[in-house]
């Protein structure tokens, strides 16, 4: 509750409003029984009176008015309550689920890359969608019906013992067999749906396995079986699906029967007291209704437990990822890199993602303008560098420098503004060509966009497709090739124009046609501009002018293609591997 009431403390004078339409209406909803009461009172009293031949006796149209017509205009207040509950409540709860999604947004920002690279991805996206819609909702239809629950169920054994004292003792032993029988069905009934969800699982895997493979089940006439398999999962589904519901099921029809038979016992002692002039006959049956206001939240309480401790367990996954460390925090002081030259240099630096180093005491200098190769086998460390260069991650010991300047000693957005990248895992988004190209410069002109598309040797293949530059991507990019995707956030990066360029896999989608290309055009673009290349295809940095070869954390050799392979040393065995690969 302390953070549910985080998050809707802003939105407090809504909920307070909102609460009290709530109060209002349960007050109405309990007087009502009474007022109704005392209609059939009156009714029976007037008629009581004709029969005994009291004089002047009538049925007392306007007493009974009076009292109908009262009725009504509580009626019509219960009513605006509700309507004035459901606004400040809407209003309240949506205004707090927006903040929060904001929230969640800023978080995302202000997190370090480490949270993201131990968290999985479809797990965060089920905290920012999943349960930010599980606890939405729920709050939005829980929330009111609970209060108006509590307050009528209080409100109606308040006038149930108001009435008769001993009815009343007897009426709520609905409320103790309420408990235990949704108690006992529910632990019997959460395991059978946990069942019921683990054979739909199945059955989706079987759908999508079948339409995945469709083509080789036609292949090799396997429809047959196929249609057994589904048969099979379906029938599963079917049973655990049938039991979970039937024992969910049964809850209701069993608090139902707990209330008439508590009820008829109700109505036998009230029939009894009413001859003996105890009680009138109004007061009997405005106790039924009561019986029934009691029944009700009952029902609603037992029906939301489910749907309320999915949005418990939401709202503890939010909060939990909002509560997650920010990252460190930049300088008070953030030196300005002002006349920025490109030399880059590792002093002694080590890191480890965890107790595991990875990087040990790697020390380089990388002259201004200089294109640098870094090679070895996976999990040399070679990413680990790059990411290091970037303060995705901070080194744990040493220090790396641009200009002579810390890196820590920087701004990350100042630091970052420094580079262009392209990753071997493309990310282009659903939009025009041209659009995704100029991401890497936002207002840079149309004849700028198409530039850097002719230095990153994609232009011919836009102009090819159906608009051309303003060809829309689908949302995976997936009207396009791998390569194609690769060479046009080549283009984005180029059309940044970074001091620092690194390229991180960045041909490894392209095919050996295009990668020439792209090489002699990236060969023209990095004079001048400090460059890393990450490649396992040793062949396309043989024109670096230094090449860092890592194993195990360290670097074991450095030098440029020829040098290296003079040494005959761990990149010479490499490169010669690789090149009998490619011959074979």
């Amino acid at each position: 509750m302390n953070k549910l009431w985080r998050v809707l403390k802003p939105y407090r004078k809504r909920l307070f409003a909102a609460v009290a339409c709530i109060f209002t209406a349960a007050v109405l909803t309990a007087i009502s029984p009474t007022l109704e009461g005392m209609v059939t009172t009156q009714l029976a009293s007037d008629v009581n009176d004709i029969r005994e031949g009291v004089a002047g006796a009538h049925i007392q149209y306007d007493v009974i008015w009076n009292i109908v017509f009262t009725i009504l205009v509580l009626q019509i207040v219960n009513f605006s309550s509700r309507l004035g509950m459901q606004r400040f409540m809407t209003t309240g709860i949506q205004s707090a689920m927006f903040d929060l999604r904001l929230q969640i947004k800023e978080k995302m920002t202000r997190l370090p890359i480490r949270y993201f690279d131990s968290h999985a991805a479809g797990d965060l996206m089920s905290r920012m969608t999943t349960d930010m819609e599980t606890l939405s909702g729920a709050l939005q239809q829980s929330f009111t019906q609970i209060i108006m629950a509590v307050l009528n169920l209080s409100f109606a054994v308040f006038f149930m013992f108001r009435i008769n004292w001993q009815m009343a003792l007897v009426a709520i032993l609905i409320i103790p067999i309420s408990v235990v029988v949704a108690r006992i069905i529910v632990m019997k009934s959460q395991r059978l749906f946990a069942i019921q969800q683990a054979s739909l699982g199945a059955l989706n895997s079987v759908v999508q396995e079948k339409f995945t493979g469709f083509n080789i089940i036609k292949l090799y006439n396997y429809q047959e079986n196929a249609i057994e398999d589904f048969k099979e999962a379906n029938d599963s589904l079917c049973e655990n699906g049938f039991k979970a519901n039937f024992i969910s099921g049964l809850m209701t029809p069993i608090v139902l029967l707990m209330t008439y038979v508590i009820m008829a016992i109700c109505v036998f002692m009230g029939v009894i007291k009413v001859t003996e002039g105890v009680l009138v006959v109004g007061a009997l049956q405005a106790f039924v209704r009561y019986i029934w206001q009691v029944n009700q939240p009952l029902s609603q309480v037992t029906q939301l437990a489910p749907t309320i401790q999915s949005a418990m367990a939401s709202l503890n996954r939010i909060t939990e990822y909002l509560d997650e460390p920010d990252d460190v925090v930049d300088v008070s002081n953030p030196i300005t890199l002002e006349n920025y030259e490109g030399s880059v240099s590792f002093d002694h630096i080590h890191f480890g993602y965890d107790e595991n180093p990875i990087i040990k005491d790697v020390s380089v200098d990388i002259k201004p303008g200089e294109l640098v190769a870094i090679v070895g086998p996976t999990g040399a460390g070679k990413t680990t560098i790059i990411n290091l260069l970037m303060r995705f991650y901070d080194v744990d010991s040493g220090v790396i420098r641009i200009d002579g300047i810390d890196i820590r000693d920087m701004k990350r957005d100042d630091l970052r503004s420094l580079f262009g990248m392209v990753l071997q895992d493309t990310w282009l988004f659903s939009g025009k060509i041209k659009d995704n190209i100029r991401y890497g410069k936002p207002g840079a002109s149309d004849e700028e966009v198409i530039e850097a598309a002719k230095q990153a040797n994609v232009h011919h293949f836009i102009t090819t497709l159906p608009n051309g530059y303003d060809m829309i991507l689908n949302e995976e990019s997936s009207n396009i090739s791998n390569g194609e995707k690769q060479l046009i956030t080549i283009a984005r990066a180029l059309l940044s124009d970074p001091k620092i360029l690194i390229l991180d896999e960045a041909t490894s989608s392209v095919d050996t046609r295009l990668d020439a290309l792209i090489q002699e055009a990236l060969k023209t673009l990095m004079k001048g501009r400090t460059s890393f290349v990450i490649a396992h295809r040793l062949s396309t940095i043989r024109n670096a002018d230094k090449i860092l070869v890592m194993r195990d954390g360290n670097i074991i050799e450095t030098g440029n293609h020829d040098e290296l392979m003079v040494q005959n040393g761990f990149y010479a065995d490499l490169y010669n591997s690789q090149f009998d690969e490619e011959e074979e």
